[in-house]
């Protein structure tokens, strides 16, 4: 075989590696990594909170890898099901879909075998609690969040928040076969903390989301009405959030943690409201995620240390 061959047979292998590359890239991508640290992030404190220690390792990574596969399939169905809408937005629509790299058959085979792959991992974990929770979850996702309610009501957010809520749920009932009463604190504590964090988006996305046919709440009730919107909720967040402390669960250092995160976030939203600005919608959106990061990683070291 002569130089040249081989040359053109590396290169070949090479650019097969890259499109193998850039395809895997774009299935991962439809699967919303960063929405997946969430799931991620706030399912392992309710493996311990309300019970005797930490579960085996292979427990929790089980109800982590259920928990992130249901997620990434919800990401991958809901991807699937707005793709046309995600061709009209500057966010979204370079996504797999509405740029053409994947399609739409592609896209909903990968997003239900994930989905089933999730739900049987919840159920060989747990049982079958776990599981029934992670089918729930989905079917919130896909048929009361992403078409029922996303096109048709401003409240889409605060009702669809549940299915972004349910990894503590997911993983308490994993560990004992029941839910308990903190797996639903946490689930509360996501719960509320989703309207005024998704709100952020919305502000600062208000045309993207108009063009693609989305009654967010900016659009709907206008920008004010929104921020006093959100500054009710994260004021109605911080008992919440409080829970763990007031029933002995945590710490006093969770509880600090907590007040002064929560005063961030407050604090940051009020000064929107004043500024009625995108930059600072955009800084209550980072604000908000910071506050969530830093109450669930104190419950995370403060849970491994004891």
């Amino acid at each position: 075989m002569s130089a040249d061959s081989r040359v053109h047979i590396a290169l070949a292998d090479s650019c097969s590696r890259l499109r193998w590359l850039a395809r895997a890239q774009d299935y991962v991508a439809l699967t919303r990594p960063r929405v997946l640290t969430l799931v991620l992030f706030t399912a392992p404190p309710a493996m311990v909170m309300g019970h005797d220690g930490w579960p085996s390792a292979a427990v929790v990574l089980g109800v982590i890898l259920g928990a992130a596969l249901i997620g990434a399939g919800c990401g991958a169905l809901n991807a699937s099901w707005e793709r046309d809408r995600d061709r009209r937005m500057t966010r979204t629509e370079d996504r797999p879909l509405p740029a053409g790299r994947l399609s739409l058959r592609e896209a909903v085979i990968f997003g239900c075998v994930i989905s089933a792959l999730g739900v049987a991992v919840l159920f060989a974990t747990g049982g079958w609690l776990p599981a029934a929770i992670g089918v729930l979850t989905l079917a919130h996702y896909l048929l009361i969040y992403t078409i029922w309610l996303k096109p048709r009501t401003p409240q889409n957010i605060v009702i669809g928040g549940a299915a972004g809520a349910a990894s503590p749920l997911i993983a308490d009932a994993a560990i004992d076969g029941r839910l308990g009463l903190w797996g639903f604190v946490l689930f509360l504590i996501v719960f509320v903390w989703t309207p005024p964090h998704f709100w952020a988006i919305a502000l600062y996305r208000k045309r993207e989301y108009a063009a693609a046919g989305f009654p967010m709440l900016p659009n709907v009730l206008g920008d004010r009405a929104t921020r006093r919107h959100m500054l009710r909720y994260a004021i109605g967040l911080m008992p919440i959030a409080l829970l763990p402390w007031f029933g002995g669960e945590l710490s006093a250092v969770y509880a600090w943690t907590t007040v002064i995160a929560g005063v961030g976030f407050i604090a940051s939203i009020a000064r929107s409201m004043r500024a009625e600005s995108a930059r600072w919608d955009r800084r209550v959106f980072r604000v908000s995620i910071f506050f969530l990061f830093a109450i669930f990683a104190e419950m995370l070291v403060e849970l491994t240390l004891r």
